[in-house]
């Protein structure tokens, strides 16, 4: 009888989250449109002097490319999840759509996974080994790692910006705290944020960033958030509260941010479907041509 109480209860659970998600819709910057310029997208793999393990990147580069012209940077972690043309996030297909419409700056979109400590990755690379030690740590060697090892492999075939205004890093859960963490380290090099459902809780100590931005000059940061009221509450905190948190520190510091509330849980369902109005507001301050 008790394993039946926990399997109905789990059940409840399921259903209640399928409902919390479901109010969220992508909407038609999502889509491939007809007479839209399609950008490019290819995989790579990189074994990381830094960290002595390997990984796989993805790289976009969109039709309105002219190498000519510096062109911007976005950087994705848990690249798989961003770069999936059929996934929560499409976000091809939102560049492709938001570079045609002019609302977005001709970008280069660099999505990385977490690293691995051999080739033979998981399935789901969420689980991959080392995503906790390169994305929850308060310290700044995972962005070298980007900064000197996988950019400069980028700019061998590439025109990018070098304004730090030009440059974007975002994620989801862990990966949007990966992302704050590099813009916090370097803002000289990263001025732009994405965080989504971001773990801004105690896995590796990332419930101190209030603190720490209460108590810290001022950075040039530019920052959109993505929370839901159903977020993750567990023993490493309550992950709605923690955003929350951060919000206040923001706003207090004067920070240039926003938070979109919403009621979701753990998932990328929502700020999938305002993903394009996210890219709109994160990138509004750049004059495009």
């Amino acid at each position: 009888m008790k394993k039946l109480i926990f399997i109905f209860i789990l059940f409840v659970n399921l259903i209640n989250c399928l409902a919390q998600d479901s109010i969220y819709h992508l909407g038609p910057d999502s889509q491939r449109k007809e007479g839209v310029p399609k950008g490019f997208v290819s995989k790579y793999e990189w074994q990381s002097k830094m960290y002595n393990n390997f990984r796989e990147y993805y790289v976009y580069v969109p039709a309105q490319y002219d190498s000519s012209k510096p062109a911007a940077l976005m950087v994705f972690q848990d690249g798989h999840a961003y770069v999936n043309d059929s996934g929560d996030f499409r976000v091809p297909v939102v560049y492709d759509n938001l570079i045609y419409q002019k609302k977005l700056p001709v970008t280069i979109c660099l999505f990385v996974n977490p690293g691995h400590n051999t080739k033979d990755y998981p399935e789901s690379r969420f689980r991959v080994s080392n995503r906790a030690d390169e994305y929850d740590v308060l310290d700044d060697r995972y962005t070298v790692m980007l900064m000197d090892e996988i950019i400069p492999e980028l700019k061998k075939k590439y025109n990018i910006s070098n304004d730090p205004k030009m440059h974007g890093i975002g994620g989801l859960s862990s990966g949007a705290i990966c992302a704050f963490t590099a813009a916090w380290e370097h803002p000289e090099y990263f001025h732009k944020v994405l965080s989504q459902i971001g773990s801004y809780t105690n896995i590796r100590g990332g419930n101190n960033y209030p603190s720490i931005i209460r108590k810290h000059k001022k950075k040039d940061i530019k920052i959109f958030m993505q929370d839901g009221s159903n977020d993750l509450n567990n023993e490493h905190g309550d992950w709605w509260l923690a955003n929350l948190e951060m919000e206040s520190a923001l706003k207090f510091k004067g920070y240039e941010y926003r938070l979109e509330k919403g009621s979701g849980t753990h998932s990328g369902k929502h700020g999938g479907a305002i993903l394009p109005e996210s890219l709109i507001w994160l990138w509004s301050d750049i004059k495009i041509k």
